[in-house]
């Protein structure tokens, strides 16, 4: 199992150009835990997750692993513990499975050692996990949206890092392939004890899938907790404007989110 950390935001103020769109963010990210971020579209979430990988220098505030500002730590050394999917990343042209996952062994290479029987190990056994070994060599071009996704993961995984950001992970993907990403994910986490922090735009699938759920709203902190704790029908109206029953999901047992529309409304009280 990975190992136990104290990973942390305190007054977070981020943004580009100088200009905040995360205000005063105070965070615990639970370890060994799956944790989602969710908020409307411009909330800040990615700029968030990106501050947290440190893919983004906070205006203010502190960002910290173990006690330690992770502007401080060499980046070799920080991306042996944390890891990061962005939300579109680039292919480099006619590169093969195989090599594109091995790129993950990267933080623990040096100039004079090169491939070990570790870093072999590794990257097999990140794509046994997310189920592309039959692709290894084939080009990263010739696979569908979902195989490939699975790929970029795959990569993430060959890391070995004790914590995985991932922006997005299920973005463009029909839903069979949103709940195949999302259960991997979870089978990281409960067997290995890897942190997941991820953003999700799926309300439904974040109740389902996180054990715990960070709400923005303008760049703000406005809600923490369990699924349960957070996912109500005031707090939906409150940061996506969207008048909602919350329910009981029939199979998970989660909060599960049911639009009122104007239209396809079942009347309690017919004429």
């Amino acid at each position: 199992m990975k190992p136990t950390h104290v990973f942390q935001g305190e007054q977070i103020v981020a943004g580009y150009d100088n200009k905040a769109v995360i205000h005063g963010v105070d965070l615990l990210i639970p370890s060994n835990k799956i944790s989602v971020i969710i908020g409307s579209n411009g909330c800040g979430k990615s700029t968030l997750l990106k501050t947290l990988a440190r893919l983004i220098k906070p205006i203010s505030g502190s960002v910290t692993l173990d006690g330690k500002p992770i502007s401080k730590i060499p980046a070799k050394q920080l991306a042996r513990v944390v890891g990061l999917l962005p939300q579109s990343p680039i292919v480099p042209e006619g590169i093969s499975v195989a090599d594109l996952v091995g790129r993950g062994r990267f933080p623990h290479q040096s100039l004079l050692s090169g491939w070990t029987k570790k870093d072999h190990e590794a990257v097999a056994e990140a794509m046994t996990i997310m189920n592309i070994t039959e692709f290894a060599n084939h080009n990263i071009d010739e696979l569908s949206g979902g195989q490939r996704q699975r790929v970029w993961i795959a990569m993430a995984l060959a890391q070995q890092t004790d914590i995985l950001f991932l922006d997005e992970p299920t973005t463009f993907l029909d839903i069979t392939y949103q709940v195949e990403i999302l259960d991997l994910l979870t089978d990281l986490n409960r067997k290995h004890g890897t942190t997941i922090v991820m953003v999700l735009h799926d309300i439904n699938l974040s109740a389902r899938y996180a054990d715990h759920i960070f709400a923005l709203d303008t760049g703000k902190l406005v809600a923490e907790g369990t699924p349960t704790e957070v996912i109500t029908s005031t707090l939906v109206k409150d940061i996506f404007g969207l008048n909602c029953t919350v329910i009981s999901d029939p199979v998970s047992g989660s909060p599960l989110v049911v639009p009122k529309g104007r239209y396809h409304v079942s009347d309690p009280h017919p004429s």
